[in-house]
This record gives structure tokens, C-alpha cells and sequence, in this order.
């Protein structure tokens, strides 16, 4: 079993940067692959980002790749997404997820445990 907590978000303007943090428990931590996702107003959840177990690989969707960062800290049992150009569409919702198995993946229904979320709030 795996418990996940995510901290970090708040209200923060255009250009700012954030870094959300996803604390987690449970032993096994350390060898799965954790993502973000995060749920707009109004919108479905989507993906955002990434990693194996090794942090040798990461993902990112398309609208955050090259202002995100997905990194984890397994001996902390913590990954972490920092947030850079923070844009107005970027404000949602942010869950971070673990999966059970060790391959990567972008759906949501294929990650096991889930956070609570954390709320991000771009402003202009």
C-alpha cells in the first residue's frame, strides 16, 4: 500500500515558479513509476509528467515540456514537479499518482494510489 500527500501549490502570478512535492509511505515507494496530473476547472484530469523508479526516465506532456521538471528523491520517498513560466492555463488541481507496475505511463487509469491534490492558481 502506498499513501501519497502532494504540498506546495498556492497563488502565485504569470512567470512565477512553483515546486510541488509528493510525499509518500509505504516501503516500495522507491521502485515505481510516479506521475503528475492535474484537473483545470471545469476540464478533465490530463497528464503532465513522469518518472521510472530510477529517475533515469521522464515524461512530459506537450504543454509543460521545457518549463517542468519531474525529479524524485527515493531515499526521501519523495518526487517532486518544479513548476517554471508559469502560464494562466496552467492553474488546476495537482495529483500525483504511483503506479503498481514499473513501465511507464499517461492514463490515469493506470496509476493505483493517488494524492489528495494540491491547488495551483496562476494569476496575471
Amino acid at each position: 500500500q502506498v499513501q501519497l500527500v502532494e504540498s506546495g501549490g498556492g497563488l502565485v502570478q504569470a512567470g512565477d515558479s512553483l515546486r510541488l512535492s509528493c510525499a509518500a509511505s509505504g516501503r516500495t515507494f522507491s521502485s515505481r513509476v510516479v506521475g503528475w496530473f492535474r484537473q483545470p476547472p471545469g476540464k478533465e484530469r490530463e497528464f503532465v509528467a513522469a518518472i521510472s523508479w530510477t529517475g533515469d526516465n521522464t515524461y512530459y506532456a506537450d504543454s509543460v515540456k521545457g518549463r517542468f521538471t519531474i525529479s524524485r528523491e527515493n531515499a526521501k520517498n519523495t518526487v517532486y514537479l518544479q513548476m517554471d513560466s508559469l502560464k494562466l492555463e496552467d492553474t488546476a488541481v495537482y495529483y500525483c499518482a504511483a503506479r503498481r507496475a514499473y513501465d511507464m505511463a499517461i492514463l490515469g487509469a493506470e496509476y493505483a494510489y493517488w494524492g489528495q491534490g494540491t491547488q495551483v492558481t496562476v494569476s496575471s
